[in-house]
C-alpha cells in the first residue's frame, strides 16, 4: 500500500515533489539507494531473495533514478502528526468501503465512519483522532480513581449507589442522557454498574480490541459481563498494539477521544491519586463547567 501510494503521487504530481511517509521500508529505498542493490544483483536483495512488489517498485524506481525534485521524508506513524492520522484514517475508510475516495479537500469526519453495523457493535477506527460515528445523546463520562481493588470493596459500593443516585437525578434533566466509560478497572467499571442501576444506557469505548488480555479469569469475567450489557461498543483502533508503549499510547488516545466528545463528565478523585486529579483538569480544559468531583473520602 505505501509503494502504491508513492508510486501514484510521482504520477500525479509534476515538478517539486516531497513525499511523507510512515514507512520506513519505502523512505529508506529512496534515502538509501537500496534499489541500486537490488538491480545489480538481479532484483534480489542482500539475503539473495527475490525482492517483494518487484512489479511495484520497478516503475516507482524509474521515478527516483529520472526525478531529482523527489525527495522522501519519514514520519513515525500514530505519533499525533495531523497528515498522518487524517491519511491512515482515509486508508482505513476505504478498506471498509471497498472502494476509494477522492476529493479537494479533507472530508468531514462524519464521512470516514465504517459501514452501519446492525450488530450494535461500533467500530471506529483511524489513527489517533477517530472522532466518527459519535453516539447520539447527551454523553456523559465517569472517570477517576483507577484503584483495582475498589470494586470489590465497601467504598466501591457506596460509590456505584452515589453514582447511580448522581446518574438518575441527571436523566432527569437530560432524558437522552447515556454515560461513556473505558471499563478500566476502578470507577470506569463502577460507572458502568452505576449506569445499569439507574437505568441508564452506557457506552463502552475501547481503544484497541481486547484490551483486557492478561487479565486474571475473575477480573475478566466481569469486563465481559459489563460489555455484554452495553449498548453498544466503540472500538477506536483496528488492532492490539504488540507493544506496551504502544497500548498506553493508544489509552492516551483513547482518553483524549473521550473528552472531545463528551458533553459532561464526572471525575471520581482521591488524595492520594495524582491521576484522578489530573484527569480532573483535562476534562475541565476540554469541557468546562459541566464536569463534577466526586471525592471519594466523603463516601
Amino acid at each position: 500500500m505505501e509503494i502504491s501510494a508513492a508510486l501514484e503521487a510521482t504520477r500525479a504530481i509534476d515538478g517539486p515533489l516531497r513525499i511523507v511517509s510512515d514507512s520506513t521500508y519505502v523512505v529508506n529505498c529512496w534515502r538509501d539507494e537500496w534499489w541500486k542493490g537490488w538491480i545489480a544483483r538481479g532484483w534480489k536483495n542482500s539475503q539473495k531473495k527475490p525482492v517483494a512488489n518487484q512489479d511495484l517498485w520497478e516503475p516507482l524506481i524509474e521515478m527516483f533514478a529520472s526525478r531529482a525534485d523527489l525527495r522522501f521524508e519519514w514520519v513515525k506513524g500514530h505519533s499525533d502528526d495531523p497528515m498522518n492520522d487524517l491519511v491512515d484514517r482515509l486508508a482505513v475508510a476505504a478498506s471498509w468501503r471497498e472502494r476509494g475516495d477522492s476529493g479537494d479537500a479533507p472530508p468531514r469526519d462524519d464521512q470516514l465512519g465504517p459501514p452501519d453495523d446492525p450488530g450494535g457493535t461500533v467500530k471506529v477506527l483511524g489513527g489517533s483522532a477517530a472522532d466518527s460515528r459519535v453516539p447520539e445523546g447527551w454523553l456523559l463520562t465517569v472517570v477517576g480513581v483507577r484503584t483495582e481493588s475498589l470494586g470489590s470493596s465497601d467504598v466501591g459500593g457506596r460509590l456505584r449507589s452515589k453514582l447511580a443516585e448522581i446518574l438518575a437525578a441527571q436523566r432527569e434533566l437530560h432524558p437522552e442522557l447515556v454515560v461513556m466509560t473505558g471499563l478500566r478497572q476502578g470507577t470506569e467499571m463502577i460507572g458502568a454498574g452505576a449506569a445499569a442501576d439507574a437505568g441508564v444506557p452506557y457506552i463502552v469505548v475501547l481503544p484497541y480490541p481486547d484490551p483486557v488480555a492478561g487479565w486474571p479469569a475473575t477480573e475478566r469475567g466481569g469486563f465481559d459481563d459489563a460489555v455484554a450489557g452495553a449498548a453498544s461498543v466503540v472500538t477506536l483502533e483496528r488492532k492490539r498494539p504488540t507493544d506496551l508503549e504502544g497500548r498506553r499510547k493508544a489509552l492516551s488516545r483513547r482518553d483524549g477521544w473521550l473528552r472531545r466528545n463528551s458533553h459532561a463528565a464526572i471525575v471520581v478523585v482521591d488524595d492520594n491519586d495524582p491521576e484522578s486529579d489530573l484527569s480532573r483538569q483535562r476534562f475541565t480544559e476540554a469541557i468546562g463547567d459541566d464536569v463534577w468531583d466526586l471525592d471519594i473520602s466523603t463516601l
